[in-house]
């Protein structure tokens, strides 16, 4: 590829030697010989974009400018928010987004067909990779046969989506799937997919390596930065889009520098760290931003402790939190099986193009931030909130506040649970759990954790009676160092027996209570709680019997189901007594670091790594016999719960439509501030009399069968009725009232999909009202979809979360937000209103429209709100009706 400037072309493809291969690359160094610009101190995640620019330059959709530009973000100190196009390497999606993904592609294919096009010019232009780990419930725990049983009940429930998985891998080309009973898809990715540096072979047939780069259909995604990978999470459809050689539009991001010094103390944790980063970042405010790390703490930080912190990326509101390629990256590459050239080709490459953190290593940052490593302390975070930081030495005294202040209910009310010598109070800990991407991928926690099992079984101890324990891990590998080291027997002694490999209880797939725990639950309106090592503690995602959620590390969560209490002072107060009633406390059985580093450097190997991941795709022999058909399109079974064609692109014409204004819209929900994805579409079960029961239960699925919202997101009459249908939602239209429930056009309470579909009936337009940041948390689009079905316009709230914002706008819903101050609360909105926004019809990027709110005693307030529709190809998706239906109508014209 040549790059023009002015008269000159100046050749930036160069060639490298590394191991025993020669191989070309696009050369920063080159562009700025040539008069582009200065690059030298860019951060290394943004030069991994700017060479993204160089090698797709073409005049059209990457200009020269477009390269200019990040010199002048440097020049202009770490800003310039000029839009460009973006093309990762591939895509990463999991079972609950990835089966909606592969549902849209196929019916693209229907639709495609339907404009007269061919159906194989539906399929992925880059390389995706979709890893089955959302689907596997804890129904059985605390006993060896835990995990078979669970693995034969998640076959049962999820047959009809396994099969159209299967369909989906023959169907497509460039489209993999990681079996069941695997990994999660961030540990997989992270242990064997990701190469930092990625090789192809251009439209010449020569092989060129760049930068290993990806979007993922889950908000963690970012996991993989912790090994210099740019990733982050995306909606279904904007993956989708970039499936199908759509480039992502984006601003050029600000950098936030993040500087570690020091070093880690005795006692302390990976996850330690990063809830204390996740609480710094979230107080500086970086959403929309991408974090860089650098500083000399890196130099003592292993790989897994790296990945810990990019992981709860979405957790501090960050696009991503990348790590430069150094020493570090190598030696994890080379531990976890990566082929010796790659190794060399990672090192020779990042030296020669600019991206290898060395001691010379001083980019230039929008804004810096410092942490000294050795000030953490252990701690916890909740109850709602990941970035809730706790000091473990202030944890009890943190819940007796949040008891009276938060959930206002009193401390110490016992109650009976039938059938058991025990009483339950608030606080106590019924669900503790060793699970999720976050820290089940690091063997230091994983295998404190069982060093802190192995302390308490030989002092006699064991789990309450009334914690629900499992362990859940990341990859089959984690499995493999535990048994070396002896430790999963001794997990399983006090009740961490494994229950699957998959995100279990950190998505909501906690599994029941035991019916008579659950019971007392509820009829004594306790406040009972999880602690758990995942990333996510929203409201209603845990388990509906949970109102309080910690988070913490691995070996905290076994400390917290020894103790069975949130109502303890773990750092000084015993934690439990051995038979013979002496007191244990948690210094008695906590591990020192010698002992983890000593145990992970004997049992984390190359050869464990390079085994269990010789067969990735095969699967065992429940997947292998799935059986499927041979089709270009799929033959939508009638009859199905999971799988149905959705609505998006029947009678959808070859030319798309205008922006129009909106007028007399009907307020569907008043939200408050924090309104996450979970919140909007919920992942977890649901009960027979909500909507979305009500419709299984009509098609003669019994409740034992309903499985979960996650699990039926292949099916969008489902997901309508479950949208803004979590237990734990407000709408502030109804006084005190918890649940998907609103004013119908009658005015009387009921159902918000039933309201919507009244209002549908009678042809009104619908808004929703927000406060900050909302859509924070998970990347699902059905939170946009299920918002768009339901005849939602517009969303008006105080800020967004990056990746709903940009979700709504891929299903044809345009987000708003408010200026000068306003909000629900300064204008007294009650629900009562009718809303109209004007200027649409000439919209432009980021533009302040007016609107008009008509209150319910007829008087008019007029106020002016800032359209978030952010890029000009934005508003062409708006105008299509979302980005699949730009896609769509491009193939189609395209013959």
């Amino acid at each position: 590829m040549t790059i023009t400037v002015g008269q000159d072309t100046a050749k930036t493809r160069k060639s490298i030697t590394a191991g025993s291969q020669k191989i070309s690359y696009y050369s920063i160094p080159a562009a700025q010989d040539a008069g582009l610009g200065d690059f030298s101190k860019l951060p290394a995640a943004l030069k991994v974009v700017l060479e993204n620019m160089l090698r797709f330059e073409d005049g059209k959709t990457v200009t020269v400018d477009d390269i200019k530009a990040f010199a002048e973000w440097g020049a202009k100190g770490g800003k310039n928010p000029r839009e460009i196009a973006y093309r990762p390497a591939r895509v990463l999606m999991q079972d609950f987004t990835g089966v909606p993904a592969v549902v849209d592609l196929a019916a693209m294919r229907d639709g495609l067909v339907a404009l007269g096009g061919d159906a194989e010019k539906i399929n992925p232009l880059n390389p995706v990779d979709l890893v089955i780990d959302h689907s596997v419930m804890i129904d059985e725990f605390g006993n060896p046969r835990a995990f078979q049983m669970n693995v034969d009940r998640e076959y049962e429930r999820n047959m009809e989506r396994y099969t159209f998985l299967k369909w989906g891998q023959k169907a497509f080309n460039n489209f993999r799937v990681v079996p069941p009973g695997t990994g999660i898809c961030h540990q997989v990715n992270l242990e064997y997919l990701a190469q930092t540096v990625w090789t192809d072979t251009d439209q010449n047939g020569e092989e060129v390596a760049y930068p290993d780069t990806l979007v993922g259909t889950d908000s963690h995604t970012t996991m993989v930065n912790g090994m210099a990978v740019l990733g982050w999470g995306v909606g279904g459809i904007e993956a989708e889009a970039a499936m199908l050689g759509q480039p992502i539009s984006m601003l050029i991001p600000e950098v936030v520098g993040f500087e570690l010094t020091g070093a880690m103390m005795e006692g302390t944790t990976g996850t330690d760290l990063v809830l204390k980063v996740v609480e710094m970042l979230r107080e500086k405010g970086v959403v929309g931003k991408f974090v860089e790390f650098y500083g000399a703490g890196l130099d003592s930080l292993p790989l897994a402790d790296r990945a810990t912190i990019a992981n709860m990326a979405p957790e501090y509101g960050a696009t991503c939190g990348f790590f430069p390629i150094d020493g570090e990256t190598l030696r994890y590459m080379r531990t976890t099986g990566r082929d010796e050239d790659r190794i060399a080709l990672v090192e020779a490459y990042a030296k020669e193009n600019g991206m290898w953190r060395g001691d010379d290593y001083a980019p230039v940052y929008t804004d810096t931030l410092s942490l000294d490593m050795g000030t953490i302390v252990p701690a916890i975070s909740g109850p709602k909130r990941p970035q809730d930081y706790v000091a473990l030495t202030n944890a009890k005294a943190a819940f007796a506040d949040e008891m009276a202040n938060t959930f206002k209910r009193p401390m110490g009310k016992q109650v009976a649970v039938d059938g058991e010598d025990y009483t339950l109070e608030s606080g106590k800990v019924v669900i503790a759990s060793i699970t999720s991407c976050t820290n089940t991928s690091n063997p230091y926690v994983m295998i404190g954790a069982g060093l802190v099992a192995r302390k308490a079984a030989a002092l006699g101890l064991d789990r309450k009676p009334w914690v629900k324990t499992s362990l859940a891990p990341g990859s089959q590998v984690v499995s493999a160092y535990l048994e070396a080291a002896g430790l999963q027997d001794d997990l399983d002694k006090i009740g961490f027996n494994l229950v699957g490999y998959g995100c279990t209880t950190c998505i909501g797939n906690s599994g029941p209570l035991q019916p008579e725990i659950s019971k007392a639950v509820n009829e004594g309106d306790l406040v009972a709680t999880s602690v758990l090592s995942g990333n996510r503690n929203f409201e209603g995602r845990i388990s509906p019997d949970v109102r309080a959620n910690y988070l913490a590390s691995p070996p905290l969560v076994v400390a917290y189901a020894l103790a069975g209490t949130m109502d303890i002072n773990l750092a000084t107060d015993p934690i439990a007594q051995t038979p013979d009633g002496k007191d244990v406390y948690l210094k008695d059985i906590w591990p020192t670091t010698q002992e983890v580093a000593e145990l992970v450097e004997q049992t984390v190997t190359r050869e464990a790594f390079q085994t269990k991941y010789a067969d990735v795709f095969k699967g065992d022999e429940k997947w292998q016999a799935v059986e499927t058909t041979d089709s270009q399109t799929y033959d939508w079974p009638v009859q199905s719960t999971y799988v149905q064609n959705p609505p998006y692109f029947q009678g959808m014409s070859k030319e798309p439509g205008v922006i129009t204004n909106i007028e007399g819209a009907k307020v569907l929900a008043v939200l408050g501030d924090m309104i996450t994805t979970d919140h909007i579409s919920p992942a977890g079960s649901f009960k027979a009399d909500t909507p979305a029961g009500q419709y299984l239960t009509e098609r003669q699925v019994p409740v034992r069968e309903f499985n979960s919202y996650g699990s039926r997101r292949g099916n969008h009459e489902v997901m309508m009725r479950g949208t803004f249908a979590n237990i734990r939602i407000k709408n502030e239209m109804l006084d005190g009232v918890e649940g998907g429930y609103t004013k119908g056009p009658d005015g009387a309470q009921t159902s918000i999909f039933d309201a919507a579909m009244a209002h549908q009936a009678n042809g009104t337009p619908l808004v929703v009202f927000g406060g900050e940041q909302y859509g924070a948390g998970s990347s699902r689009d059905w939170a946009a979809k299920g918002t768009a079905l339901l005849g939602v316009k517009a969303v008006i709230s105080e800020s967004f979360e990056r990746i709903h914002r940009s979700n709504l706008v891929g299903m044809g819903v345009i987000p708003f937000e408010f200026t000068n101050g306003d909000s629900c609360k300064s204008l007294g909105l009650t629900g009562e209103e009718t809303v109209s926004i004007s200027g649409l019809d000439t919209i432009q990027p980021l533009q302040e429209v007016p609107c008009a709110i008509t209150m319910a005693d007829g008087t008019v307030k007029n106020i002016m709100i800032k359209c978030r529709i952010d890029t000009a190809i934005e508003i062409e998706y708006i105008e299509h009706g979302g980005v699949l239906h730009y896609v769509l109508r491009d193939l189609a014209k395209a013959g």
